[in-house]
């Protein structure tokens, strides 16, 4: 007993200058990089966290937009930051797309990043210009049967979630479209808006008033049951059975961050996101929060990247 009591002070003595040794955390303003442009999903979501997230850790967090590349410049710069807790990388299913649509990107999405936290899921609606004689979905596919590669929709870009929502779409209802990938969701919402390109996938709270004011035509949103912001519009699977698309974020971080620090953030979203008040703005954006643990979130990432690989193969879809 004695012996066994020595060794465990032993080792408190030890671990006593380690302890000491790790360094406060954190130590100067924190950077989120969204690597999308401003205004979309992402970028939302993170101003969202940021306020909320430097009152609980007594420091600034900062969002740097730094889009390009399929999301790659700024998921790489994450990727190669200092793994120090001060650089977060809020990211999409965009990622996991990408972890099939470009294998040349200069990063491995489960190497080279950590999972840190879960934050939302949101769905789409499908929106087509006044122009397009169509104003249910069974008409859309029969016009575009009518028209097989003549009729275009736009996306916020290669490999976003829009786009794997489009071409999922067309594989499953046998038609053919052409894809006009833009900078961002903006630029494309303005296309569509102007006539200049006639249909796309979008987000269901920024579209709603386009849809209300008769700029754009709703025909269908793309969860398992009707949206509550859009209830009057029937989901995608009503027409084709299975059909489901979304936009979901997240959290990430250098890969070799310390698991205590990645715990921290981890704890504190989860807290956020379990707030009455937050999930009552994140319905009234249209979105569900997402709780999980670290483990849990890295499972869900690694599930993910499956799902959109059999979709992409399905679909035969491209970056370009």
């Amino acid at each position: 007993m004695i012996t066994r009591r020595l060794g465990i002070a032993a080792a408190a003595l030890l671990a006593a200058p380690a302890l000491r040794a790790q360094p406060a955390w954190p130590a100067r303003p924190m950077r989120i990089i969204v690597p999308f442009g401003l205004g979309g999903s992402a970028d939302v979501a993170a101003r969202f966290l940021a306020e909320p997230l430097q009152q609980a850790f007594g420091q600034p967090f900062v969002i740097e937009n730094r889009p390009g590349a399929g999301a790659s410049i700024g998921t790489e710069a994450v990727a190669r930051a200092a793994p120090d807790g001060h650089t977060l990388l809020l990211m999409s299913n965009t990622h996991t797309a990408n972890e099939t649509l470009l294998p040349n990107r200069p990063y491995v999405l489960l190497r080279d990043l950590a999972p840190v936290a879960a934050i939302n899921v949101a769905y789409h609606v499908l929106v087509v210009h006044p122009s397009v004689p169509a104003r249910s979905l069974p008409e859309l596919i029969a016009y575009l049967k009518a028209n097989p590669g003549r009729v275009d929709y736009a996306s916020s870009g290669p490999g976003t979630p829009y786009h794997i929502a489009g071409e999922v779409f067309a594989a499953m209802a046998g038609v053919e479209l052409n894809h006009i990938p833009f900078r961002g969701s903006n630029e494309a919402r303005t296309a569509v808006i102007a006539g200049q390109v006639p249909m796309m996938f979008d987000a269901i709270p920024t579209m709603r008033e386009q849809i209300s004011g008769g700029r754009v035509i709703g025909l269908a949103t793309t969860g398992p049951s009707r949206n509550p912001l859009l209830p009057e519009l029937p989901p995608v699977a009503e027409t084709l059975p299975g059909y489901e698309a979304s936009i979901w974020l997240g959290l990430m971080a250098p890969a070799a961050v310390p698991r205590l620090i990645v715990d921290r953030l981890n704890t504190e979203v989860n807290r956020l996101l379990s707030l009455p008040a937050t999930r009552e703005a994140q319905a009234r954006a249209g979105a569900l929060p997402l709780v999980m643990s670290v483990d849990e979130f890295r499972a869900f990432l690694e599930a993910d990247v499956l799902r959109q690989r059999e979709w992409i193969r399905m679909a035969r879809i491209t970056a370009g």
